[in-house]
C-alpha cells in the first residue's frame, strides 16, 4: 500500500453522488484497491453528512 491523493465518488442517496477531491488514500500498487485511514474516513463522513442529498452531483475538496 502506497500513499496517494485521488478523487473518489460516494453515493449518499438513491440519486445523489458526491465526489471528494484530493482525498488521501492508501492504494495497492498491484491491484489498485484503495483504503482510507480511520481519521480520513471520519472526516469524509463529516463532509458527506453536510451535503445536500437532493443534488444529483456535487464535488467537494477534502481538507484535513
Amino acid at each position: 500500500m502506497e500513499p496517494r491523493v485521488t478523487d473518489l465518488p460516494f453515493k449518499i442517496a438513491e440519486q445523489s453522488i458526491v465526489i471528494v477531491k484530493a482525498l488521501p488514500v492508501l492504494q495497492c500498487n498491484q491491484c489498485g484497491d484503495t483504503e482510507m485511514e480511520d481519521s480520513v474516513m471520519a472526516h469524509v463522513d463529516e463532509l458527506l453528512a453536510r451535503m445536500d442529498s437532493s443534488a444529483e452531483l456535487e464535488a467537494v475538496r477534502f481538507a484535513a
